[in-house]
């Protein structure tokens, strides 16, 4: 159990770092690009996406190499037998859907429990991230001038 601890602490601490490492890094970008307010958006909701996939993918590894490697327990269930149900498992643990089709056993059931934490508190700050992005981008927008009022 204390390497699953362990690998599950590493997990976490890597998800954190790669979230706040992308969020960083577009903040530092987009004062520089040249585009609109619109396109400037979508650059986060992309980066913000690439963080959540790289994260899934991270977790996804650890549970195929826990199984297969380390022998600290499995997945089972509905199984397509390929690297696939790890992704898949993993993404619905992330994202706390938790569809039911695919159940972890052994250890591999406390990394699950901890990936949907971290998904949980990750998408949130994504959110907010996000958020307040959209409340400073939407400030730099022109407002639309209301035609003149003929005087009679």
């Amino acid at each position: 159990m204390l390497t699953a601890i362990l690998i599950t602490f590493l997990l976490v601490v890597l998800s954190v770092f790669i979230h706040y490492e992308l969020l960083r890094s577009v903040s530092n970008v987009l004062p520089s690009l040249k585009i609109k307010v619109r396109p400037r958006l979508l650059v986060i909701i992309a980066v913000v996406f690439i963080a959540h996939i790289t994260e899934i993918l991270l977790f996804a590894i650890a549970f195929s190499l826990m199984q297969h490697q380390w022998g600290l327990g499995s997945i089972s269930g509905a199984l397509e037998d390929g690297w696939l149900d790890y992704f898949y498992f993993s993404a619905a643990s992330y994202t706390t859907l938790g569809m039911g089709d695919i159940q972890p056993l052994g250890h591999l059931r406390f990394v699950a429990a901890i990936e949907s934490l971290t998904g949980l508190v990750l998408i949130g700050w994504s959110a907010s991230y996000t958020y307040l992005a959209m409340s400073k981008f939407w400030g730099m927008q022109k407002p639309k001038q209301e035609p003149k009022k003929k005087k009679s």
